[in-house]
């Protein structure tokens, strides 16, 4: 088990900065030179998971296959790498601590006080080296690296008990098998703009007094270090000048592992680690950088959403906008729309908010409605469905956006006035929506359903079949505790609403399209996490394909695929 290499990102100064970003990248340059790599996020809040976590507080939660409620970190360490993480690889500081009282209770530490050191720290080290044996790449035998991001800055209170057991981790394993990477920030300061060091001395100088070297830093910059003062940061710092890397900002974050490439970050690491440096591998993720920077044309899509302050809230989906975008030949353009300001004002400053939202909404060349909870803005995205749906506009709704797309239906065209969800109306006479049956009513954290489920397609020959070149079934992940009324399914389907795919009981409504409709497609799954720069979700890729003209040209080809396909499996 010692032979097991680790790569630890810290970050200092202040959040934000990226350090997912570069966990990512570096395992991306490990992985293109032949190495198998793993990742684990360490989330030091008492949170068990992000689950119960709002958006503006956390971001998105990224749902992994076996239903874990992650770090948005853990989306960008699967859309790097094309790997399949678990619940365990997201480590939070209520885990530990449940876990250590759990077998506190059960007597395992035999009458001993249990303290933070060494119970805790040894739980912290038990689960790293025990997750990061566990392949995630879909191939049978033991990682080779696994990278380890620790959430935060140093100095915080609640990484302490973090930063004391990778301490000890580093003896352990072996400190030859331990590389410390430390993302840190140069700021830019008076009218000439001289770049400031100080703070990351400082940075660099709280993580040694921890007991932690870095090996390398990873240093934040608007524009390029200037030589003195990459100079001064190896001499403050304690690495040589080669040991710092400086990522300064770039186009797109496609660009970052070829920036650290090009600074020989995969070098350094490997020489301390003792390999053989093989040539990279990125071709195909140097012609994905550079054609995100090609001058293509523009596809805008009305993204009306509630959490509009905050993109990270919908980063999966900004992502899987992006992928399908580039796949399609076209740089993409989010118009973001509050929900809530397409529902109709009476104050003049509201009207004015409602009229400028219409307009962007009636430019756009496609319409998304991602998921959410509670009842704020429901009625804006309702009105985006019948806009979308009337007017011929390509629409695309996720989870949330799929349960709209009903409502809208059952109000205006089977003329169910009173048609809602009982979410946000309980006592609703016409309830298109209902909460799960076995679904907690007292407990949040961890009660929806989650996780990767089966789609049964009912026909091949409707846009998700074409779109996923699947005959039977797709596999997708899940987030949420309303579903469509089954008793009210046969109603829609006479009058053109079909429900192409169900679950394996054919209770559960999972996908459903409109007839005679450029594009009208919704999903109660989040097909987001699972889309990757090489391979772009298919709903998003329909979207896109449809807002630009291209989908029937496309569902021609596939439907001739998916038909042979189909021919040959019969015989």
């Amino acid at each position: 088990m010692a032979q097991m290499k680790y790569v630890l990102v810290t970050g200092g100064v202040v959040s934000g900065l990226g350090k997912g970003v570069t966990a990512s990248s570096i395992g991306l340059l490990l992985q293109s030179s032949g190495l198998r790599v793993t990742s684990i996020k360490i989330d030091p809040y008492l949170n068990a998971d992000a689950g119960t976590m709002s958006p503006f507080e956390h971001g998105e939660v990224f749902v992994l296959d076996d239903g874990g409620e992650a770090d948005l970190d853990l989306g960008n360490y699967e859309r790097f790498l094309d790997v399949t993480l678990n619940k365990d690889n997201n480590i939070t500081t209520g885990k530990i601590y449940s876990s250590v009282i759990e077998r506190e209770r059960r007597g395992d530490y035999l009458g001993k006080t249990v303290q933070v050191v060494p119970h805790i720290t040894d739980a912290i080290q038990d689960w790293i080296q025990r997750v990061a044996h566990i392949p995630v790449d879909g191939r049978d035998g033991v990682p080779d690296v696994c990278v380890i991001e620790l959430g935060g800055t140093v100095g915080d209170i609640e990484s302490s008990p973090f930063i004391e057991a990778l301490r000890q981790f580093q003896f352990r394993v072996g400190s030859k098998n331990m590389c410390v990477v430390h993302v840190s920030l140069v700021p830019v300061l008076g009218v000439v703009g001289e770049q400031k060091t100080k703070p990351t001395q400082h940075s660099v100088q709280v993580l040694r007094s921890l007991g932690l070297n870095p090996n390398l830093l990873a240093v934040r910059s608007t524009e390029m270090l200037e030589d003195p003062v990459r100079q001064k940061l190896a001499s403050f710092c304690h690495v040589s000048t080669s040991a710092v890397l400086n990522l300064h900002d770039v186009s797109n974050v496609a660009h970052v592992p070829l920036m650290m490439e090009q600074q020989g970050a995969a070098v350094a690491i490997m020489e301390h680690f003792g390999l053989e440096l093989k040539p990279l591998e990125l071709t195909q993720w140097r012609l994905r950088a550079e054609r995100a920077d090609t001058k293509m044309p523009v596809v805008d899509i009305a993204m009306v959403g509630k959490y509009n302050g905050l993109s990270d809230a919908y980063l999966s989906v900004i992502k899987a906008l992006q992928h399908a975008a580039l796949a399609a030949n076209h740089t993409l353009n989010i118009v973001w729309i509050e929900a809530s300001h397409l529902e109709p004002k009476t104050k003049e400053e509201d009207s004015v908010k409602y009229q400028a939202a219409w307009q962007q909404l009636r430019s756009a060349m496609g319409v998304l409605v991602p998921g959410g909870f509670g009842d704020r803005g429901v009625e804006g995205k309702i009105l985006a469905a019948e806009y979308a749906r009337t007017s011929g506009t390509p629409y695309f709704g996720i989870c949330l956006g799929m349960q709209v797309v009903v409502i809208e239906f059952a109000r205006n065209v089977l003329g169910w006035e009173e048609a809602n969800s009982t979410e946000f109306n309980p006592a609703t006479p016409c309830p298109t929506v209902v909460f799960m049956p076995e679904g907690s009513t007292t407990h949040l954290g961890g009660t929806m359903r989650l996780g990767s489920r089966r789609t049964v397609l009912q026909t091949i020959n409707c846009c998700a079949a074409k779109l996923y070149q699947a005959e039977r079934f797709i596999d997708e992940r899940h987030r949420h505790r309303y579903e469509v009324n089954p008793e009210m399914v046969p109603q829609f389907e006479e009058k053109g609403l079909l429900f192409v795919g169900k679950d394996e009981s054919n209770q559960r409504m999972e996908i459903v399209e409109l007839e005679s409709h450029p594009y009208f497609v919704a999903c109660q799954f989040h097909p987001e996490f699972k889309s990757r720069p090489m391979k772009p979700s298919p709903l998003f890729l329909g979207l896109i394909l449809a807002a630009t003209k291209q989908l029937d040209s496309y569902m021609q080809g596939a439907k001739t695929k998916l038909e042979a396909a189909a021919v040959s499996t019969a015989y």
